[in-house]
């Protein structure tokens, strides 16, 4: 499986990050499609070694740019979104979110849930809900509801 795959090779070298996006949501429950994964990752010196190790064994390449460029120090330390390919699959990498939300600032609304057999930590669908109000995108006011159904079909259930 391709998601796993990402996953592993990025907690093996042990990189510091938070699922966020369409499968934050999967992972916690919401019927929706995605296919990439959307991380934001601590953007600190030593993190940012062990993430250029990860997609170095995953072949990244900016998936936009038909050069194949790889990403580099200087890319991966600085605030934006990397859009990714990988073997495995697409992989966004984003230094922060909305306008400057960091790895550090998302710590508080994340939760560690098992994804093929090992921890991961997932933005909750809280937060999601909070972060897709701020958007106007059509296809982000679509997700919102179903984040919102999913939501309150998981506080029905506890």
């Amino acid at each position: 499986m391709a998601l796993a795959d990402i996953l592993r090779t990025l907690l093996h070298h042990r990189v510091d990050f938070v699922v966020v996006g369409g499968m934050a949501a999967v992972l916690q429950g919401a019927p929706v499609h995605t296919f990439d994964i959307d991380i934001v990752y601590s953007r600190a010196e030593d993190n940012v070694a062990r993430l250029l190790a990860a997609l170095r064994d995953l072949d990244a390449v900016f998936r936009t740019d038909p050069r194949r460029l790889v990403p580099n120090e200087s890319h991966l330390l600085s605030p934006g979104h990397k859009l990714l390919s990988t073997r495995h699959g697409v992989l966004d990498v984003l230094g922060t979110i909305e306008e400057d939300t960091s790895y550090e600032d998302l710590l508080p609304d994340a939760l560690w849930l098992e994804v093929a057999g090992a921890p991961v930590r997932v933005l909750s669908l809280e937060r999601l809900i909070q972060i897709k109000e701020k958007l106007t995108r059509p296809k982000d006011r679509a997700m919102l509801l179903v984040l919102k159904a999913t939501l309150e079909e998981k506080r029905r259930s506890q």
